[in-house]
């Protein structure tokens, strides 16, 4: 290749230039024109680049422009020069790649033609695949349909067809859990053929119904005989029910059936079993009811009143036949309250009570009876409601045993005086109707409102002859000349006692008012009694007495007594301090009246008043007999209360009492004139004391 041209490529044409041309194009540096067209350009720009860094800089060295620019330009002219030089070295390879990209091209293109044969054989496969898809979808579609037809054809088939195996079942096959199933397959049949109009229509249901029906007959004969078999097995002598039941319960399918394809046997099977056990639960409440009346123990009478007298009726624990024992619970709750405590116990088995020769109060009875009841209502009322489907039977089935159980209680009732057995009573239907509450039965609830509701009016009436007793009684025939508590009054506070305990978690109103007439109408009593004594000292004793014992008996029941006990403990302070100025009257006179009169005067003038010839017996008489005062104060005491204690307590009141009245003779004494002359025989306070701790002692 020549060394005065060089080869470029340019826009893939090989262009030949002379480089001696080129280089003439080139300024040259006496082109003077040139040079100040480029120094006036060169000062524009100058001027426009004065702020530029670079510029200030080569300006700030003193620097010519026209040196500099000229360094400028021989540079780019070298940096000119040698690139083309590279592009002379390197025009061989230029040459070469331009080869190798032709090929390429030549390539390139023969790729083109065979991918655009690829793309009009690719199209024409398309074309086949989307024909090919469409008859895949539409086969697709028309296996859907066959196989739904075929699914409804099979249960079509399934459900109209009688198996063999199914005939042989229903129409020779025991009732049992395999009976079950295959009645349950006969009901979806039946149900099938009624319920689907496409059936109907079909011509296999003329060849299949009639088989169908004749199956349907057989199951609901066989079926009737078997459960009416059942519920007869109910009536035999001894045959545990609940258990019969349970047995029968894994057939209540039966029922079902009988429901719901064959609505007249159904009926008939409801009805049956309705009377057996209206006639089997009655005939056992009544046996039941029989074996009890042997036991029941009659506690009181028409005349074991609170206001009677003893001798009329043969009371205080001896009345007719019944023991000592029993008497005593006429009035007093003892261990009767224990029947609250038991009262989910299981019902009493008469024979064994029977054979130990025991006797109960009528409520014991009472609660066997009623817990019995509730039991078997219980049973009975899930047993009909789970086997029947139906809680309304239960009515009909308890007709029966509810009209014995109330004829046997309505005529005890019509005869029972015993007032803490029918509170007694009330309660224990009370339980037995939270018992009901918790089983969540509510079969029994109008009947224990009922025997409630009977039971309080009764009470009421009992309860009114015991005060009428007491507001009526003959004070002449219950008046005994004995200051100890009366027999009247034992019995009000226990009375009161047991009904005040029995109404502490019930806190019945009704009740709390009954027991205050009661309370207002012993008082009055009392009261009258007192009177008979003579002497109104033993009219307080006799009080006081039957206060405390009343008292006492009402804290047994309960640990406040209630608000008749706070009434009574104010009367007893009241007639203690009464009683407690009688008892010093009688014994030092004298010497409180003149305390009294002096101290109820001006204190300044009953000094003047008083001389030491007023005071000087008083003194000299209770320094000679006051311990033997108090000796028989003590003796008084302890014979005229019955209560120890309730004494003793008195007896302190007094001495305390008659400390306090001497206490103020001897004050004044001292402001007596002339009275320190009496100072010998005046007794010592201390002495005094020490006295009242002596027989403080005692107690």
């Amino acid at each position: 290749m020549e060394a005065s041209t060089a080869a470029v490529v340019y826009d893939g044409q090989k262009q030949r230039f002379d480089l001696g041309v080129f280089v003439g194009d080139l300024p040259l540096d006496d082109d003077v024109a040139s040079d100040n067209e480029s120094l006036d350009g060169l000062q524009q720009e100058l001027e426009d680049c004065k702020n530029d860094e670079e510029v200030a800089n080569i300006l700030a060295n003193g620097i010519k422009l026209r040196d500099y620019t000229k360094g400028v330009e021989n540079s780019i002219r070298q940096v000119e020069l040698d690139s083309i030089q590279d592009y002379i070295t390197e025009s061989e390879n230029l040459v070469l790649l331009h080869d190798q990209i032709c090929d390429c091209d030549n390539i390139l293109s023969q790729m083109e033609t065979v991918l655009t044969g690829f793309q009009t054989e690719i199209g024409s496969i398309s074309s086949e695949i989307k024909v090919l898809q469409e008859k895949s979808m539409d086969m697709g579609l028309k296996l859907k349909n066959r196989k739904a037809a075929e699914s409804k054809l099979s249960k079509f088939v399934e459900d109209i067809i009688v198996p063999p195996r199914m005939i042989d079942i229903i129409v020779d096959g025991e009732v049992n859990d395999e009976y079950m199933r295959t009645l349950d397959i006969l009901s979806k049949k039946i149900k099938f053929i009624e319920a689907d109009s496409m059936v109907k229509s079909s011509k296999a249901l003329k060849d299949v119904q009639p088989e169908v029906e004749r199956l349907r007959q057989k199951a609901v004969s066989k079926i009737f005989e078997f459960v009416i078999q059942k519920f007869y097995a109910l009536r035999k002598p001894k045959t545990n029910i609940q258990i019969l039941q349970q047995s029968v319960l894994k057939y209540k399918y039966i029922i079902i059936f009988l429901k719901e394809h064959a609505k007249e046997i159904h009926a008939e099977v409801r009805t049956a079993y309705i009377d057996t056990m209206n006639k089997v639960l009655s005939a056992h409440f009544r046996a039941y009811i029989q074996a009890l009346e042997k036991l029941q123990l009659d506690i009181a009478t028409s005349t074991d009143l609170l206001g009677v007298e003893t001798r009329t009726t043969g009371y205080l624990f001896s009345i007719g036949k019944e023991p000592l024992k029993a008497r005593s619970s006429v009035f007093a709750l003892g261990e009767r309250i224990n029947i609250l405590k038991d009262i989910d116990q299981p019902a009493l088995i008469p024979h064994i009570a029977e054979a130990k020769s025991q006797k109960y109060p009528y409520e014991v009875l009472f609660r066997s009876l009623q817990k019995l009841l509730i039991d078997t209502a219980t049973s009975e009322y899930l047993f009909s409601d789970d086997f029947f489907g139906e809680e309304s039977l239960f009515q009909d089935i308890f007709a029966g045993p509810i009209q014995v159980v109330d004829e046997y209680f309505n005529d005890v009732l019509l005869n029972c005086y015993d007032a803490i057995g029918i509170m007694l009573m009330i309660r224990i239907i009370h339980q037995h109707q939270l018992i009901m509450f918790r089983r969540r039965i509510p079969c029994l609830d109008s009947y224990l409102d009922k025997v409630n509701m009977s039971l309080w009016p009764r009470f009421k009436m009992v309860f009114d002859l015991h005060l009428n007793s007491l507001r009526n009684a003959n004070i002449k025939t219950l008046w005994e000349d004995d200051v100890h508590p009366h027999y009247v009054t034992r019995r009000f506070a226990e009375f009161t006692a047991s009904l005040v305990h029995l109404n502490v978690e019930y806190g019945d109103g009704q009740l709390d008012l009954n027991l205050d007439r009661l309370r207002m109408a012993i008082e009055d009593l009392l009261v009258k009694l007192a009177k008979m004594f003579p002497k109104p000292k033993l009219q307080t004793v006799f009080l006081i007495n039957n206060y405390d014992l009343t008292i006492a008996i009402l804290k047994e029941a309960t640990s406040d007594g209630g608000k008749a006990q706070l009434h009574f403990e104010e009367v007893l302070k009241s007639n203690i301090a009464i009683y407690v100025e009688e008892l010093l009257l009688e014994h030092f006179c004298d010497l409180i009246k003149f305390v009294k009169t002096r101290t109820s005067e001006d204190t300044g003038a009953s000094s003047d008043k008083t001389s030491i010839v007023d005071v000087e017996p008083l003194v000299k008489d209770f320094a000679s007999r006051w311990k033997a005062a108090i000796e028989l104060m003590h003796k008084d005491v302890i014979t005229s209360f019955s209560n120890f204690l309730c004494g003793m307590e008195i007896l302190k009141a007094a001495l305390t009492q008659l400390l306090l009245y001497y206490t103020r003779l001897t004050e004044c004494v001292k402001r007596i004139n002339g009275g320190s002359a009496l100072n010998k025989d005046l007794v010592s306070i201390s002495s005094i004391l020490y006295e009242i701790k002596k027989y403080s002692r005692t107690f």
